[in-house]
This record gives structure tokens, C-alpha cells and sequence, in this order.
């Protein structure tokens, strides 16, 4: 099985989308890259017990794609492994009433990890500049004071959104939350394929939606405004990952060796060290408890 390197993934400079892999050919077997896969999660596990007792970082972990880019299979898959006390999932919708009468950073802002936990965005803040952009209507609802009309919602709302973003990141960022922000790069053609196996299989019909045909129609608006996102927002604290998404087993792999191969280089991530006193009466607590 080819090795799977950081850099071959993470985005570090200016990118086409049209160039990013949507699949990569790790030359094993479905298998094989499950077996893989399995021992992976199994160190992330004990990385993250580890991290939970260490208590001074927090994992963002940030899944954007297309629909059927294998957001929700690919979660269960990477983390399930994951003691449940130290790991949070967040899958955000459309914003609802209370959200609205916020700014749209406050709903990811009180879904954060807290340190020693992981956080799971399935679908995050990018919605604001992704979904937002593609339908500027939606922003009407956020009752802005400096919108009133979609003339207003221009590329200066966009440049401004964008920093608020890059604010966002490099605050938590720089209070101890790791950041990994992971785009599952999905072709139109497997999207194609995805979309009719909803119809064909009734186990998935109540997946499918209407809905999902009309954005497909708006497959290049979503190129465009997921390029300028990633361009306008990898940033060495908070980078993005083109993780390729039309083999679902090796997307997993990938995001589970760009977790593993990244958190493992921080040495200062140990279980805290018993303090001088309870080392010194480890035996007599021992044989406390021995002789109840």
C-alpha cells in the first residue's frame, strides 16, 4: 500500500480546483485499506484518552463536500473508536429562529470542543460562504443592520465574511484548539452515481431530495465559491485538506492518517504525571486496598 503523506493533501498555497484529485489510487485492496484503517482509528483512540487527561488542547475537526460526499459514513468510520466522553458531533442545518437573532458565528462558537475533546463540525461555519454565497437570498434572514437589500450582499460582504472567518480560526486557534478543516472533493460523475443509488436502493430513497437535484444544477457556482473559500482561508494554524471523496474507504484512510501523523508531532501531549506525594504512598494505598 502507497504511503499516505500530510503534505500530498494539505492545501498550502493558491489552488485551481479543477486540478484537486477527487481519487487517489493507494494501490491495496478495499480490504486491505479497512484493515489499515482500523488499526489507525485504534491509535487515535488512545491519542485521544491521552489528550482528554492532558487537557490543553482541544480538535476541530471541520467536514465540508457537495451532497453525497460522504460526510456522515465517513465520521462513524474514522471516530468510532473514540471513548464518547471526550468527542462531540455537530451536524448544522439551516439556521433556526434563536440562531438568527445572533450573528451566524454563534451557533459553531458554543459547539467548540472544550479542551481535551474532540469536536465534530459536519458541515460548519463555511455554510456562510458557501450555501450563503450561492443563494445570497439567505442572508436577507439574518436581518443584518447593513443589509437591506441583495444588492448589499456584494463581493465587500464577502471579503469582510472571509476575515471574520480567518478572526475566528486564529482566536481559538491560538487558545489551544487544534483546527482541520477537511474538503471531501467529490467528481459530478460519482455524485451522479450516488444520487441514483438514493433512488435504487429503498434503504436509502429517505436520504434523497428534490432539493439535492436543484444544487446539483449549481455545480459551478459551488466550484467557484468552494476555490475562493479555500483559497482565502488555508491558513498554517487552520489549513484545509483536499481529501479525495469518490472512494469512500480511502477518504477515511486519508483523514484518519492526516489526524493521527499531525496530532502524534505534538511531544508536549502526555497523561499527566502523578504528583511527588501520591508516588511516595503508592504502596501504602496499595496495600490498603489489599487488606480490606
Amino acid at each position: 500500500m502507497k504511503d499516505i503523506s500530510i503534505d500530498d493533501y494539505k492545501i498550502t498555497s493558491q489552488i485551481n480546483i479543477k486540478d484537486l484529485k477527487t481519487s487517489v489510487d493507494l494501490e491495496a485492496s478495499e480490504k486491505k485499506i479497512e484493515k489499515k484503517l482500523e488499526k489507525i482509528r485504534a491509535k487515535l483512540g488512545d491519542l485521544q484518552d491521552t489528550m482528554y487527561a492532558h487537557g490543553k488542547y482541544a480538535v476541530l475537526v471541520c467536514f465540508q463536500g457537495m451532497d453525497t460526499a460522504g460526510k456522515d459514513s465517513l465520521i462513524r468510520e474514522v471516530f468510532k473508536d473514540f471513548n464518547v466522553r471526550g468527542i462531540v458531533a455537530h451536524s448544522f442545518k439551516s439556521p433556526t429562529a434563536l440562531e438568527l437573532k445572533h450573528d451566524y458565528l454563534w451557533r459553531h462558537y458554543i459547539a467548540l470542543p472544550a479542551r481535551g475533546k474532540f469536536g465534530i463540525f459536519n458541515r460548519t461555519h463555511y455554510e456562510n460562504v458557501l450555501v450563503t454565497r450561492v443563494h445570497p437570498q439567505y442572508v436577507l434572514s439574518e436581518n443584518l443592520p447593513d443589509v437591506t437589500d441583495i444588492s448589499d450582499v456584494n463581493d465587500a460582504f464577502w471579503e469582510r465574511r472571509f476575515n471574520e472567518i480567518n478572526n475566528f480560526e486564529k482566536h481559538i486557534a491560538d487558545n489551544g484548539t487544534i483546527i482541520f478543516k477537511c474538503f471531501l472533493n467529490l467528481s459530478k460523475d460519482e455524485q451522479k452515481h450516488r444520487l441514483l443509488r438514493r433512488l435504487d436502493k429503498p434503504n436509502k430513497n429517505w436520504k434523497f431530495s428534490a432539493g439535492d437535484l436543484k444544487e446539483r444544477g449549481l455545480w459551478d457556482n459551488y466550484q467557484f465559491c468552494y476555490q475562493d473559500a479555500i483559497n482565502k482561508t488555508s491558513k498554517p494554524h487552520a489549513p484545509w485538506y483536499n481529501i479525495p471523496a469518490d472512494d469512500k474507504p480511502t477518504a477515511r484512510l486519508i483523514v484518519a492518517n492526516i489526524l493521527y501523523d499531525t496530532l502524534k508531532a505534538y511531544t508536549d501531549i502526555k497523561e499527566p504525571e502523578l504528583d511527588d506525594n501520591t508516588k511516595d504512598n503508592i504502596a501504602k494505598y496499595r496495600a490498603s486496598l489489599e487488606n480490606e
